[in-house]
């Protein structure tokens, strides 16, 4: 089965973001907790009360753009751990997508991400 229906799928992401409680709790600037090397280049945090596939909260890369509208995803799978988990990217340019997904492709050689933005639909 396909999906043909992007346009869906892209709205129904804004549903959830927009139903839900965005909880920034690493504000862009600052430091990892873990890693105090890592700055984070844009604020990072979660959608209150949702589900991911590590059973926490949905993470969120948020952008600069006005309105909080999702730009683009990204979907990573771990074969150590044998899982998989998806950040939402409101907000973000094109170029803060690149960012976001250039820090996760360098983040775990065990980890395989696949990205998607809504400006390819």
């Amino acid at each position: 089965m396909s999906i043909t229906n992007y346009a869906d799928f892209w709205f129904k992401l804004d549903q959830l973001v927009a139903a839900s409680n965005l909880k920034i709790d690493r504000p862009q600037g600052t430091s990892h907790p873990d890693y105090p090397s890592f700055v984070y280049p844009l604020d990072y945090g979660y959608l209150e009360n949702t589900r991911s596939g590590d059973g926490a909260d949905i993470d969120v890369w948020i952008g600069s753009l006005s309105g909080k509208k999702v730009t683009a995803v990204i979907c990573s799978v771990d074969l150590e751990k044998r899982d998989t988990e998806i950040k939402i990217l409101p907000g973000c340019t094109s170029g803060e997508s690149q960012v976001i997904l250039d820090i996760h492709n360098q983040a775990l050689n065990r980890q395989y991400y696949w990205f998607a933005s809504k400006l390819h639909f």
